[in-house]
């Protein structure tokens, strides 16, 4: 199949050059279309005011482009630049871990999503901080065992399979679990700091602090050594829970006069 893999890393990350040569050496054809720089915690950022550059990047047995933009314009614009057809996008594999609360935040997530909502099917997948090239290599295999699975088992529109995995040798790793979404939330704090001139200015602090994820959970799958997988699907509507609004649009509320 023809493969499309992006990252919010940047191009030169070691993630993205794993999952390339381990696609290729699949025997997928491979479309590689990053930011030329790191764009992590981007989201679904879409560049529209300024124009998007793009140079040819080398990548033993790839197409490969690095574009000065966003994770998710890079899934647009390696779509152009395809001489054919995808069957599949891959994005990662990001150098930290996508669970939980994570997902809104992540470029890494935004391509998978930006594929999805083209109608392709879409993989994102991480690996905690600290990983090495032999957890990447692992990791990678794993990701193509399920994408060919995927392909066999068509995802609804706007559903990707979020992956993430620990740092952790093989053999130390707990089965693939299917798993519910984590709702902590992030407890990130920042440190001000003052600069030679006198201004303030706030840095965000990295510590990656969250709440306490519930039992069952990907982040506390994760922390307990399990490789996860989510199929992220669209936003929940609640509509229901709404119906009894005091007054609709072109009304007035009781007591008010036109």
């Amino acid at each position: 199949m023809h493969v499309l893999i992006t990252n919010d890393d940047g191009i030169s990350a070691p993630g993205i050059l794993t999952l390339a040569r381990v696609a290729v050496a699949h025997g997928h054809k491979v479309t590689v279309c990053a930011p030329q720089k790191q764009m992590s915690a981007t989201g679904h950022h879409l560049t529209m005011m300024d124009p998007l550059l793009v140079w040819d990047f080398d990548i033993p047995g790839a197409r490969a482009y690095a574009v000065e933009g966003t994770p998710v314009d890079s899934v647009r614009i390696g779509l152009s630049l395809a001489d054919e057809p995808v069957d599949f996008c891959l994005s990662g594999i990001n150098d930290g871990h996508n669970a939980g609360t994570a997902i809104y935040y992540s470029g890494t997530a935004a391509a998978a999503r930006e594929a999805s909502m083209l109608y392709i099917p879409a993989i994102a997948v991480s690996i905690e901080r600290g990983a090495d090239e032999t957890m990447r290599q692992n990791l990678a295999e794993i990701t193509m065992r399920i994408a060919a699975h995927i392909m066999d088992h068509p995802l609804p529109r706007l559903t990707f399979c979020n992956i993430n995995a620990p740092a952790l040798p093989v053999d130390q790793l707990k089965s693939l679990a299917l798993a519910e979404i984590s709702q902590s939330f992030y407890l990130d704090g920042y440190e001000m700091r003052t600069n030679p001139r006198g201004v303030s200015y706030f840095w965000m602090k990295d510590s990656e602090v969250t709440e306490k994820p519930l039992p069952g959970t990907d982040q506390a799958l994760l922390e307990q050594g399990h490789v996860t997988c989510s199929f992220v699907g669209p936003y929940a509507q609640h509509n229901d829970d709404y119906r009894d609004l005091p007054y609709t649009v072109g009304t007035q509320p009781s007591g008010e006069q036109p």
